[in-house]
């Protein structure tokens, strides 16, 4: 259990967490699979994205994340036997601005921000997050993404530059992510409390670990109701 009283800082995952990339991913690629007559059921796009994107991301030193997303359709496309044009292939990258955000998420963080400093730390390209960060409707106080860093999460560096940023000490930050490999891993190793939002039949776009939270939640509101009681 985590001692809310001392937290002076909640960072956040966006994608996974705040924002559905889940139908954001699976819409995108089952669009472009389409007129090629392949299809594949929501689990089996996850699957495939959950394995690539960590290879797109890793090999050949740091790339923006739009170039990743590239390189994860292409790689999609070569397992599947299906040739994407540049355009296909670029869809994925192009749809992220208008993934759905989750209900429950824009309530919850006008809650939590009556009372906290609130963080993004994202794997994503600072232009891409500007259309995520509209429809989230809330402003943050300080927005890490890989593209300032130069690095993906689980990479430390990230959270390194989220807690320059903050100037925070480890035990008054709480670093809220629905990816056990790419945030609840870190934050463990960075030494700070983390909450894991477990939603419902979700976690099929990240690879599975061992990491183990402080704290689990089914959604965002039921921890902004335990953070900031009514």
């Amino acid at each position: 259990m985590v001692d809310f009283s001392g937290i002076e800082w909640v960072s956040f995952d966006c994608y996974g967490t705040l924002v559905d990339w889940e139908t954001g991913i699976s819409s995108a690629v089952s669009q472009a699979l389409e007129p090629y007559g392949v299809r594949q059921t929501t689990a089996e796009i996850l699957a495939l994205f959950a394995e690539l994107e960590p290879q797109a991301q890793s090999s050949g030193g740091y790339k923006d994340y739009r170039v990743a997303l590239r390189e994860v359709m292409a790689m999609i496309g070569g397992r599947l036997g299906v040739p994407f044009t540049e355009d296909e292939a670029n869809s994925l990258p192009k749809s992220l601005p208008d993934w759905p955000v989750f209900s429950d998420v824009q309530a919850a963080l006008e809650i939590l921000k009556q009372r906290y400093k609130l963080a993004i730390i994202s794997n994503v390209d600072d232009d891409l997050f500007a259309g995520s960060a509209q429809a989230l409707g809330v402003e943050f106080d300080a927005v890490i993404t890989s593209q300032q860093v130069q690095a993906y999460k689980p990479n430390l560096i990230n959270f390194e530059a989220a807690a320059a940023a903050m100037a925070v000490d480890k035990e008054r930050w709480l670093h809220v992510g629905e990816s056990l490999y790419h945030d609840i891993g870190p934050a463990n190793q960075f030494g700070i409390a983390s909450v894991w939002v477990s939603r419902a039949d979700r976690g099929g776009g990240t690879r599975p670990t061992d990491a183990v939270p402080d704290l689990v939640v089914p959604d965002l509101a039921a921890l902004a109701k335990m953070m900031v009681p009514s």
